[in-house]
């Protein structure tokens, strides 16, 4: 690896009311949804305090709908989720009143997600629209009744591999009827994945987020569409960086609408019209700013949309994430040197507690961080960051699960941990720049009495950082790499385009390195999946003058046909992603694994054969779906029953338990 990507990766490396119960439906569940009703299957796990204040969020994507729902005279907040578990409309109800930041109620959900939903407010009220669709039944209804939109289905929008149709009716010329803006984000000249040259040049296109106007020539009940023409801003095509989620609205406040865009990474951009309201004419775009520095969101996937939140008579914004969270960007009434509107930075909103929630696809493990006696949770998820979850029950307590203080992000070296991929970091290409994927294990890597992290993330390189303080006071040193005894040069998946550094890890992405003494020994090993997707033992070993040692991995877990564990079959992006957890499930004295799927496979080991472990695949141990990509099992005993149970990261950020069966 040159110099250049080393530095890069150290810098990388140094996240109708409807009856429910802390958030998730008692009834009417939409498709997957975690159900509360039978106490011996996966439920999500709450903080048991009904005095505590956290982020809002739904599960992965926030797609938001700000309007008073309720018509009680203040804005509530509806968020659409189209992702499972947490798939649908989500109300969180603003009890609070006319205020800037309410302290949200827990969401309701009021019916099924749609598709690209999109709200726009105009002198007539909001509009809710999917594409083709308007949805005048929207307080009763949700998104799950809605008219055709009189001769769209006549409407001829460019081709392309579009994964982004976001469709607003707004009177976009000011004639008194409503024409069509469409943002769509094409994918066709990206590619989506695994176009990485030797050097770390990506050889597919951009993104594209490209915006349309579709000019209405006759009236709201009897259109009459123009062609569908490109929007162009500074004399050429309009053209940002996916999903543009575009916004008309003024706001510079001199009388005519502008256009605020977003895009598939975390930036918003703002074409000022420096025509007039009948017809509009943009210049070129400008990234908005705060204090000379460009605003960005947390996250990525983001979702703008345009209100008078505050009532102030200046537009703001609303911003849904990934990971499931809504922030306000307020608007200062001002304008800076370019000309465009400032806002304030994002201030993420907040709701009464109720699930226990860590971003998007939530990766747990159990231990006892701070040393008193019980089991705290420490957790990564797609942000590159990992937290801390306080067990508040204290040692005493055998609750199941008991109570957990809100995720603290964990630091190292004096920095926030959080790895992102960059530029450069992602099989799948630069639009992945602000995920991390973290996925870990907390261990006493170096058996110094202290416990500390082995990471794995969206790079595939397994780094770990020590606990240089105490057993009741960790503090982390920065990341440094697992090393392995390699017989040559450390083998890494063929897509990878940069090469390991003398004796790194580097595996298949997003793959769960699990610490656990499969020998027997004494000696803390390494399960997890290979450079090419098998299941190894790395063994642990200590050398004659004491120093400990890691073994390349022997691929000797195999199924009942003597054919080794092959869990990642696929290329590039479709590599990897495997979450595992060791234990002896079934109490018959075999280390077990579990593995994600649609909740966790349970694959039994049955014997020990010629120096391989065979094991046959038990199927699932829940009926519920909490996967749409991945999910990450772990073991956990809160009972102090010494039978492990399970705890399980969902994608929706969410975590969930499952007492094991052979306790009852």
């Amino acid at each position: 690896m040159s110099s250049r990507i080393s530095e890069s990766l150290s810098r990388l490396l140094v996240a109708s009311t409807l009856v429910i119960a802390n958030g998730l439906l008692a009834q009417d569940e939409p498709p997957g949804a975690p159900s509360r009703s039978s106490p011996t299957d996966l439920e999500p796990i709450g903080y048991g305090d009904e005095h505590l204040v956290t982020d809002l969020g739904v599960g992965l994507w926030a797609w938001p709908l700000p309007c008073d729902f309720d018509s009680d005279g203040d804005l509530d907040l509806l968020v659409a989720c189209p992702d499972v578990p947490f798939r649908g409309l989500w109300l969180f109800e603003n009890p609070d009143g006319d205020v800037l930041f309410p302290v949200f109620r827990a969401p309701v959900r009021v019916s099924g997600p749609g598709s690209n939903a999109r709200i726009t407010h105009g002198p007539a009220g909001p509009l809710v629209t999917t594409p083709g669709t308007i949805h005048r039944q929207f307080r009763e209804r949700g998104l799950d009744a809605g008219e055709p939109i009189a001769g769209a289905k006549d409407i001829r929008l460019p081709e392309g591999q579009i994964r982004a149709n976001q469709w607003h009716l707004v009177d976009y010329e000011g004639d008194g009827d409503l024409d069509l803006i469409v943002g769509r984000g094409d994918w066709r000249d990206y590619g989506w994945d695994d176009a990485w040259d030797e050097e770390g040049n990506w050889t597919n296109g951009p993104l594209h987020g490209r915006v349309y106007v579709v000019v209405n020539d006759g009236t709201d009940e009897a259109p009459k569409w123009r062609e569908p023409r490109a929007i162009e801003a500074g004399g050429a095509p309009i053209d940002v960086y996916g999903m543009p989620s575009p916004n008309l609205a003024d706001f510079d406040g001199d009388g005519d609408l502008d256009l605020l865009c977003g895009e598939f990474l975390d930036r918003l951009t703002y074409f000022e019209n420096v025509g007039t309201r009948s017809e509009p004419r943009f210049a070129e775009g400008r990234f908005l700013e705060h204090e000379g520095e460009t605003i960005r969101l947390h996250l990525q996937m983001i979702v703008p949309v345009a209100i008078d939140w505050d009532g102030d008579g200046d537009v703001d914004l609303i911003v849904g994430q990934e990971d499931g969270r809504v922030a306000l960007l307020e608007s200062t009434g001002r304008r800076d040197a370019r000309g465009a509107p400032v806002f304030l930075p994002p201030r993420f909103f907040e709701q009464h507690a109720g699930d226990v929630k860590f971003g998007a696809l939530a990766t747990p493990d159990a231990a006892d961080w701070d040393g008193d006696g019980d089991l705290d949770i420490i957790c990564g998820n797609t942000a590159g960051e990992i937290a801390w979850l306080e067990n508040l029950d204290g040692p005493s307590s055998d609750r199941a699960p008991p109570r957990l203080a809100p995720p603290k992000l964990l630091r190292a070296a004096g920095e926030t941990i959080r790895i992102l991929a960059g530029e450069k970091g992602s099989i799948q290409g630069p639009c992945e720049a602000k995920w991390g994927y973290t996925t870990l294990s907390v261990a006493d890597w170096d058996h110094d009495g202290r416990l500390d992290l082995v990471v794995n993330s969206i790079f595939g390189n397994v780094v770990w950082y020590r606990n240089v303080g105490t057993p009741r006071r960790p503090r982390l040193d920065a990341a440094r790499p697992v090393e392995v005894e390699w017989e040559g040069a450390a083998p890494k998946p063929e897509w990878t385009w940069w090469k390991p550094e003398g004796k790194a890890l580097v595996t298949q992405w997003r793959t769960r390195p699990v610490v656990v003494d499969f020998t027997g020994d004494g000696l803390l090993d390494l399960v997890m999946l290979d450079h090419e997707g098998f299941v190894a033992l790395f063994e642990r070993k200590r050398h004659e003058d004491g120093a400990l040692v890691l073994l390349p991995g022997r691929r000797v877990f195999v199924d009942t046909k003597g054919d080794p564990l092959k869990w990642s079959r696929g290329r590039a992006g479709r590599s990897g992603r495997r979450k595992i957890a060791v234990a002896d499930w079934d109490g018959d004295g075999r280390l077990d694994l579990l593995v994600d799927s649609k909740n966790a496979d349970w694959w039994r080991q049955v014997e020990k054969r010629e120096g391989r472990f065979v094991f046959e695949p038990m199927g699932p141990l829940s009926t519920r779906v909490l996967a749409g990509h991945t999910t990450s099992p772990a073991v956990v005993d809160w009972n102090r029953d010494d039978i492990p149970d399970l705890l399980l990261g969902g994608e929706d950020g969410r975590i969930y338990y499952l007492e094991n069966p052979r306790a009852k």
